[in-house]
């Protein structure tokens, strides 16, 4: 198997003198794109999906292909009804969390199951062996045309009040944002909470919540450490997020376009999937004031580093309560499959 860290790194270089040269086809059809992204104040929608849209597609396409974003924030929404609006045609483009749309189809979390991977390589391996299954279900459930995932940073446990340990969760309120998330809180004590991201910080500063659970480099760019004292550097999850187009638009393009848009989520997924792992390890920087953090002045958090304890306890509450969970809400299908791909990577089995 090629390894991916290979290809990312190939992509890379072959991006990194500038985007690649328009094409040239006079085939390419002439269309304007109305795009939801993700939040306008998060890296992920403002180094890639933003210029993607307002610069790139018009660059690369010679002029043919424009497009408009609108962050969900801007707009009003949660998250939670952007694959429907993309689906009845409100948007033509999406950007969004699996998280927030795994509610109505427990397929799609299998892609980003709570605690499965241990690194950005492997979680990459598990969404490329998932991936067939994920095209599928987006297709049936949202009449979405599925064209890549990309990861936040890595999601941490962050908390308001002294928790250098993962059975410290017992007895806490956390937030989450995604049902896999609350099964591992939940197995490890806690109580799940859901406070959409821009209310976290207000709830931990009232006692609604005493951890959340975001990335890394989000927690820092909303001001989390202003309010947090410590986090747990636990990977509980990528924050896997997903590029997608409507269906009935997807159909109307020609082989050419097509094939444009292709090509340019392979070069998209690339980037964005090196500028989460960097991000990631600046990100813990910068929360700590321990290091150059080139976003700010830096905070105060105490981070700990998981013990022999806590990764033996997280592998438990993965076993038996994240993968028994999901196996419950999926279909036997769903678990069949998922153990022959995503599973096979992490050696890993679902049973209910």
């Amino acid at each position: 198997m090629v390894s991916v860290k290979n290809i990312l790194a190939a992509a890379v270089v072959g991006v990194s003198t500038g985007l690649i040269a328009p094409i040239a086809s006079a085939e390419i059809q002439k269309l304007d794109f109305k795009v939801v992204g993700t939040w306008h104040n998060l890296p992920p929608f403002y180094q890639f999906e933003k210029p993607f849209w307002d610069e790139q597609v018009s660059k690369l396409s010679g002029g043919k292909i424009t497009g408009k974003i609108n962050p969900i924030t801007e707009l009003g929404l949660k998250g939670f009804e952007v694959a429907r609006l993309t689906k009845i045609g409100v948007f033509d483009v999406a950007f969004a969390s699996y998280g927030y749309v795994a509610s109505e189809a427990p397929e799609i979390e299998g892609a980003d199951l709570s605690s499965v991977s241990n690194s950005f390589d492997e979680a990459h391996e598990v969404v490329r062996a998932y991936e067939p299954y994920v095209t599928k279900v987006f297709e049936k459930k949202y009449g979405l045309k599925y064209l890549f995932s990309y990861p936040f940073p890595s999601q941490m446990i962050f908390c308001s009040k002294p928790v250098t340990k993962l059975s410290d969760l017992k007895g806490k309120k956390v937030r989450v944002y995604a049902t896999t998330l609350g099964d591992f809180v939940e197995g490890a004590g806690g109580t799940s909470v859901t406070i959409s991201f821009a209310e976290v910080v207000p709830a931990l500063q009232k006692g609604v919540a005493d951890c959340g659970i975001t990335g890394s480099m989000p927690a820092f760019n909303a001001k989390w450490h202003e309010v947090i004292t410590h986090a747990m550097k636990v990977r509980v999850g990528m924050g896997m997020s997903f590029m997608a187009m409507n269906m009935k638009k997807w159909k109307s393009l020609n082989a050419d376009t097509q094939k444009f848009f292709v090509d340019q989520a392979e070069r998209l997924e690339a980037e964005m999937w090196k500028a989460s792992e960097n991000e990631d390890n600046e990100a813990l920087r910068c929360l700590s004031g321990k290091g150059e953090c080139s976003r700010g002045p830096g905070g105060s958090v105490v981070i700990t580093d998981p013990s022999a304890e806590d990764e033996a306890l997280r592998q438990k509450i993965l076993k038996e309560h994240v993968l028994k969970k999901w196996a419950q809400r999926c279909s036997e299908e769903c678990v069949k499959t998922w153990n022959a791909t995503a599973g096979k990577v992490v050696g890993l089995t679902a049973t209910k």
